[in-house]
């Protein structure tokens, strides 16, 4: 290999390290995730701005074991506001939003529940992770669950967070990093 070539190679593989490390931000989306039981929307759902008339159920039919070896089940949170949140230990992005679900949870418990899925992280390097940032709602391990990301996704990178109503429609899609002030609104909207 020239040294040109091999300048060449380093700079590509620097670049794209550097893109990595930059957060998707695409516009919000809403998603189609596949159903778990065709129910429709209950009368006064929040449609507005939070939750679109085309929004679609969610998938709710998952149990997912949690840091502690505990069984959640999703379906068990239906009536409040989910936040289910995609993330990785390894992720700055997701590191950097964790901090706000954190206050949301504190300040919204009584409404709102936020699932953390670790999607390819061992349950030794969670615990210690959420123990850092004092995680105050559910830490799910998804490492082997591919089948609950198939289900919201194409997850294409992380975080990728959804923001499920009280009566289990995807009404918001986030790919990348939000905002505690913009992701405050949006519960709000469907509280």
């Amino acid at each position: 290999m020239t040294r040109t070539t091999r300048w060449v190679s380093m700079l590509a593989a620097g670049t794209a390290l550097a893109l990595l490390a930059l957060p998707l931000t695409l516009p919000e989306t809403t998603v189609d995730a596949a159903p778990i039981a065709a129910e429709p929307a209950a009368v006064g759902e929040a449609q507005g701005a939070a939750c679109p008339a085309s929004a679609k159920p969610a998938n709710l039919g998952f149990t997912v074991k949690d840091m502690n070896g505990k069984d959640v089940n999703f379906a068990q949170f239906k009536g409040k506001v989910i936040l289910l949140n995609f993330w990785a230990t390894w992720c700055g992005p997701c590191a950097a939003e964790i901090p706000g679900f954190v206050e949301l949870q504190s300040q919204y418990r009584k409404d709102l529940v936020i699932l953390g899925l670790s999607v390819d992280d061992p349950v030794e390097k969670v615990k210690p992770f959420a123990a850092q940032y004092k995680m105050n709602y559910p830490v799910l391990i998804g490492l082997g669950r591919d089948d609950v990301q198939d289900a919201y996704g194409p997850v294409w990178g992380l975080p990728t967070s959804f923001l499920i109503g009280r009566t289990g429609l995807v009404c918001k899609k986030h790919m990348g990093i939000a905002s505690k002030d913009q992701i405050e609104k949006e519960i709000k909207s469907l509280l």
